[in-house]
Parts: structure tokens; sequence; C-alpha cells
């Protein structure tokens, strides 16, 4: 990062905000202190916002924030975790000027001080989001064509291979049943395409987001899970989820076993997942269509200890056909997405060696835009 950091004298180790901004903020960056105040600025920040330091800093810098603001659930996310936090697509309004997008990060630096880095959204931002949306249409289309062109040869094949093995001598039976597994392979692959072919709404109802997640604990425990530490951290005041059961049964099926198989696979019997919920002030996002903003405040997290997500794969996990596992399909993930879009919520991830967090926002049932 170029430039020179800015600071406000406040007898703060200016040393470590210095490394700390250069080396966690290649994007416009703040440092808000431990009382509020915001205490360093870099150049970029100064350039985005139009004002310099002093003028910025003027008064209490929390206080000076808008209700309910994004930056305020940032700071204090990072505080409450003491772990570097990120929002995406949110809203920013800071001193005065118009609202506008970025991606927003905050990460504690050890003495109450928080550094708050923004990436405001550009032109890349609105073309990757772009790209995700034409994958997503091209599997639907993909996913109509298999159903329709595939499931019927399918069948007929299948029940060939059934009359052969019935047939067959010993030694080529197994031949025969390979046949038959692999086209029942073909049909699950098929099917699951499928789902992305379906557009109709989900049913909306007010449910109990624990209730789901306790039958999806249960699931997990005794199955793909057993031999895991299995742990979950609620927050019991939260407000009934806007939800379709089913489909949320299925989002985080797949994300709990997906963080399970991740657990397994540091093959010393120490992994663990946890699943956790809270209340999440100021979270926004937009509607399918990418017109207006609705509040999407119910947080559940997802996280496990296992190895953490490819570098190479962190930028289009969400995209079908990408996957790191050996066998698999790529396509668990783009459907949660799916599904998690169609309820009007948001979902992300972070992920380093050891520690995965994969995180759903999602609309409450009553009041869901007072946020």
């Amino acid at each position: 990062m170029s430039g020179k950091i800015k600071f406000q004298e406040k007898g703060v180790d200016m040393d470590a905000l210095k490394a700390a901004a250069f080396e966690l903020s290649p994007d416009p960056a703040l440092v808000v202190d431990a009382d509020g105040a915001l205490v360093a600025v870099n150049e970029a920040a100064e350039t985005l916002f139009g004002q310099g330091l002093g003028l910025l800093a003027r008064g209490r810098f929390r206080a000076a924030l808008p209700p309910g603001s994004a930056m305020v659930s940032l700071l204090n996310r990072a505080i409450e975790e003491d772990a570097r936090v990120r929002e995406r697509g949110v809203q920013i309004s800071l001193f005065g000027l118009p609202p506008f997008e970025a991606d927003g990060a905050a990460a504690p630096l050890g003495d109450g001080s928080v550094l708050l880095t923004l990436s405001v959204k550009n032109g890349l931002g609105n073309e990757r989001s772009a790209h995700e949306a034409a994958g997503l249409r091209s599997l639907v289309g993909l996913g109509r064509m298999l159903a329709h062109e595939i499931k019927n040869p399918l069948a007929g094949i299948r029940g060939a291979a059934q009359l052969l093995k019935s047939g067959a001598k010993a030694e080529d039976a197994p031949l025969a049943q390979l046949i038959v597994d692999e086209t029942d392979r073909v049909r699950r692959l098929v099917d699951r395409m499928e789902a992305f072919s379906d557009d109709h709404l989900p049913s909306l109802t007010p449910i109990n987001i624990h209730q789901i997640l306790d039958r999806v604990r249960a699931l997990a425990a005794n199955g793909f899970a057993d031999g895991l530490g299995l742990r979950e951290s609620y927050d019991p005041s939260l407000p009934p989820v806007s939800g379709d059961e089913d489909q949320l049964i299925q989002i985080f099926l797949n994300l709990v076993k997906n963080a399970a198989e991740a657990a397994h696979s540091r093959g010393d019997g120490r992994g663990e997942v946890s699943i956790h919920t809270a209340y999440r002030h100021g979270v926004r996002v937009r509607s399918a269509k990418g017109q207006a903003l609705r509040g999407a405040p119910l947080e559940v997290r997802v996280v496990d200890n296992g190895p953490g997500v490819p570098e190479h794969l962190r930028e289009s996990l969400f995209q079908p056909f990408v996957t790191s596992k050996n066998n698999g399909a790529g396509l668990g993930l783009a459907l949660v997405a799916k599904l998690v879009a169609g309820h009007g919520g948001l979902i992300d991830f972070e992920s380093e060696p050891g520690r995965t967090v994969f995180r759903v926002l999602l609309p409450i049932a009553a009041h869901e835009d007072a946020i």
C-alpha cells in the first residue's frame, strides 16, 4: 500500500497502529480506539471521504454513526469474536456523504482498537456478481436439459443392466452391477442439478431457527459427524426467521456436512464442528433482483477446525462445479447459495488453516426491515 498513515495523537502505540494499517489494509482504512474515537486513517480513506483526519476525527466516531449502522456491527463483532470479520455488500453512511456500497472488514489490534477497512464496490464487483448470476442461469438451463434428455435413457440402461446381471455368469455379474451403480450415480447428479431449475419461490413462514438447527444437529450426530466434537452456541432471544422449513434444513444440513467432512480430514481425532446463532444489527441485503435493500439480521455460523478452503477456490466457491473433493460434483454450495438468495439472505465465509466459518444471514419474520 502506498502513502503515509495519518495519526491523531492520543497516546496510542503509533508504531503498532502503523504496522497494522500497512499489513492489513490495502484499501481505505480507519482505526477506532476503545473509546470509539477515530485515531488513524490512511490516504486512501482521506481520498474516499474527501477530508483529512482532523475533520474526520472531530467528535466521537461511534456516536456519529447512524443508528443500526453496519460499521457499528463490524466493530462490535471484531471485539466480541476477537478475530477479523467482514461484511459484503453493505450500505455505508459516514461523515454526511451519500450512502454507498462496500465490503467492510474489521480486525482487533489487541489494545481495544479496531482496524476498519473498506473495499468500495466498483465495476469489478458488479462484474463478478453478474458472472455469478450468469453461471447460475446457465446451470438452470443445463439442469432442465439434462432432466429431459438424460433421465429416460438412464432408466433404459439401468433396466438392461439389471437384466444382464440376472442372466450373467458369476464372473460377469460385478460388471453388470457396476453399470447399475454408475447409472444411479449419474441419476443422483442429474437430480441435484435439476434442483436449480425450480423457479418456485420458497414458502415462507415464521420458523424458530433453533428447531431447524437442532434437527440438523441430530442428523449429523447420528451420521456424518459421528466421532467429532459437535457443539452449539445459540442466542435464545432470536425472533422467528422468515423461511421455508425444508429448504432451511437443506441449507444447514449441507453446510454442517461439509464442515464435518473438513473436520474429519484432520485425521487426528480432534475434529470439531460448532453452530452459532446471533442477531446482527445493521446488515442489509439486496433483493434477488438487485433492487430494494432489506434487513437480514439473523445470523447462523457453522465453524469447523479442518484444513481450510484452498486459496485457489475461495473466489469461486459458490459457483457450480467448483469443489475440493475428489469425487465431488461441486453443486452443493451453489445450491445452498441459490436457496439462501431465495430467502432474501446472504451467505459468506472466512477460512484459514484450522478454522473455517460459513455465515448465513436471514430476514426475520416480523418487522424484518427494522434492524
